[in-house]
């Protein structure tokens, strides 16, 4: 299927906070309530419509335990989107964004959107981090923010979604040079060596 453009997301967090829940959810429109641990990187894709246009997202899933950091790392590299969860009942996963964004910030590219995701709304009388939290930790940091969850499906579409469209925004003001961004793909401007093509 053809699409106008290509754009590739990394979703990143802590290990347990449901980042491949989220992608199944999005890419299956299904719940695995039990999900073995995600060693080194998954990966999804999807085709959205922004704009009457077709647009491909490939989703990288990285895993969130310490030692796989570095593997995590290179894929940072050509990632228009990003997605960073923490898990909304669980605060030790909202202390450790900043690292997280400091992660992002130092090996992506300084343009990519990043879009905050509260997971395990649905778990909301387990909560341990105040939706007011989350929002301020984003309107600090530049990130667009939302809580989902990935076993109602609230939210996730939206996530993806809105992040496409804040990438889509930024071709259109000019920020991204498509002819020149290996991050974005045009459909008639293909580059070599693009992992996973």
């Amino acid at each position: 299927m053809s699409y106008a453009y290509l754009f590739k997301y990394i979703i990143i967090g802590d290990t347990g906070v449901g980042k491949s829940c989220l992608l199944l959810q999005f890419t299956d429109k299904r719940f695995q309530p039990v999900h073995d641990l995600t060693i080194g990187v998954e990966f999804g894709a999807r085709m959205i419509t922004i704009d009457n246009k077709p647009i491909k997202l490939q989703i990288w899933d990285t895993a969130g335990q310490e030692s796989f950091r570095s593997i995590t790392r290179s894929y940072y590299r050509g990632a228009a989107g990003a997605l960073l969860v923490y898990d909304i009942t669980r605060r030790e996963t909202f202390n450790h964004l900043a690292s997280w964004l400091e992660d992002a910030r130092q090996h992506a590219n300084a343009n990519m959107t990043i879009m905050l995701v509260g997971n395990k709304c649905d778990l909301s009388h387990r909560r341990a981090v105040s939706f007011e939290e989350g929002e301020q930790f984003a309107k600090e940091n530049g990130l667009i923010f939302m809580e989902a969850s990935a076993k109602t499906a609230q939210n996730v579409e939206e996530g993806f979604v809105k992040t496409a469209g804040a990438i889509y925004k930024k071709i259109q003001d000019g920020v991204f040079d498509v002819s020149n961004e290996n991050y974005i793909i045009n459909k008639h401007v293909v580059p070599q060596n693009f992992p996973g093509m």
